[in-house]
């Protein structure tokens, strides 16, 4: 699966967003990777609530248009008192954006098959690189709108998303001191499986290339080694940088004990058919049957003459809980298709009484309000919908959606970050306590003799 970058800057982004307040921005369409087709666009951008248009020309001009009603093809033209225009151009770095409202709201927008079309400004015109541009309903000078450029170098579509603020109180309370951040460390340390024949939790990672498996056990090795290090190889590339499986054990410190779990790293999922882990891996994977550093192979899943498949399997070579790894920041734009491959997953878990959560990754990239201050995650409404809307695709239940920050360009541990992540894992160990109690209750039974 290519990853769709957007061409919108931070700086440019900080301009729209004077005019469109504190907002979520998602990328739905770019034209450059979709294509300027009218078609695409809409198979993109329809239903999806408030959008933005923004345009770019090789003479610097950012311009578009922001509606806060759907395209649905209705062929009407739309009252949206919301609409509106805007402008600015890179080589007027000091200069506000250009906002121009319609002179007639019950006109905001053409609502057709074609293109973004907002009656003086028509986008993707003829299924090309153009701008019709024609003043009349929003009246504007070409010059300042795009420097009489309607040559199109890119045309992208983001939706357009109200952060919604904070909550008076957080709807989770979490105690974010140095003491509790200790007492999380030497809770996770000392936790003991209530199976004998079990020294460490197996603990398996699996989500979309980038969400932040390979990340996420980085960041808990960083937290009890002192100091942020990078084991695992990490990155944004468009297929999985994890081609191997690996089980990671952490040690409490350069030379300290090694921690009572294992964080298992798989191949990222991906949406097309041969591409990224499979419903065989996975079983085989839960199953305890695939060694570690197994090569993936998308065409071909693990064979039992393979020198890593595992034939005497133990219970602590089994997976204890799943944790399925989901970046916050692309809730909204998860694929159908990856949709059914998580159900298909969480159908296989269930199938195997393995105990499932869910880590929302990059909550701060989500939401500025918790890039300020993550002592804001359980306050911030935007997360709050992310955390629900996550519950509903993947059907577990809210408890078990946990969200964390990794370390990613931090040079420093953060005392914030570090009882964030410690907060998950603990978690993640009470959820495997459930899976070791079954087993002992269900060996407990086996045990009981018939009196007749």
């Amino acid at each position: 699966m290519s990853v769709v970058t957007s061409r919108l800057t931070k700086e440019q982004e900080k301009k729209l967003c004077t005019l469109l307040g504190q907002a979520k921005l998602s990328l739905l369409f770019k034209a450059t990777v979709h294509g300027y087709n009218n078609n695409s666009f809409h198979q993109k951008c329809d239903r999806q609530g408030p959008t933005v248009t923004v345009a770019y020309n090789k003479s610097g001009y950012v311009f578009g248009a922001y509606i806060s009603k759907d395209y649905a093809q209705t062929g009407q033209n739309v009252t949206d008192d919301r609409a509106f225009l805007f402008s600015f151009c890179d080589h007027k770095p000091k200069a506000k954006p250009l906002h121009v409202v319609s002179n007639n709201p019950q006109y905001a927008f053409t609502d057709s098959s074609m293109g973004p079309n907002y009656d003086s400004l028509v986008f993707l015109y003829n299924n090309t690189a153009t701008v019709q541009s024609n003043p009349g309903t929003y009246n504007f000078d070409p010059i300042q709108m795009h420097g009489n450029d309607i040559q199109l170098i890119e045309c992208e579509v983001y939706r357009v998303e109200d952060y919604g603020g904070l909550m008076e109180t957080p709807w989770r309370n979490i105690q974010w001191t140095s003491e509790k951040r200790k007492v999380l460390m030497e809770t996770i340390t000392n936790w003991r499986p209530d199976v004998g024949s079990v020294k460490q939790a197996r603990m398996l990672l699996v989500g979309p290339v980038g969400a932040g498996k390979s990340s996420f056990f980085n960041s808990i090795s960083s937290v009890f080694r002192g100091h942020v290090t990078s084991q695992a190889n990490t990155g944004s590339a468009g297929t999985s940088l994890t081609t191997q499986f690996r089980t990671y054990s952490i040690k409490a410190g350069q030379k300290g004990k090694t921690l009572p779990i294992i964080l298992c790293d798989s191949m990222g999922l991906e949406e097309g058919l041969n591409s990224g882990m499979d419903m065989d891996d996975f079983t085989s994977i839960l199953r305890g049957q695939m060694q570690d550093r197994y090569q993936f192979n998308s065409s071909m899943p693990l064979q039992t003459e393979s020198v890593y498949f595992r034939k005497s399997v133990e219970l602590k070579d089994k997976i204890h809980t799943v944790a399925y790894v989901i970046d916050a920041s692309k809730v909204k734009l998860l694929p159908d298709k990856m949709i059914e491959k998580f159900a298909a997953l969480r159908r296989k878990a269930n199938q195997m009484s393995v105990p499932q959560l869910v880590l929302l990754t990059k909550v701060d990239e989500a939401c500025p309000l918790v890039a300020v201050d993550l002592k804001n995650v359980y306050r911030c409404n935007y997360i709050n919908r992310m955390m629900r809307e996550v519950s509903d695709l993947l059907g577990v239940c809210l408890s078990s959606v946990v969200p964390v920050k990794n370390y990613s360009q931090e040079l420093e541990l953060d005392n914030d970050t570090d009882v964030l992540l410690l907060s998950a894992v603990n978690q993640m160990l009470r959820v495997t306590e459930g899976y070791f109690d079954d087993i002992y209750e269900n060996d407990s039974l086996d045990r009981i003799k018939p009196l007749f």
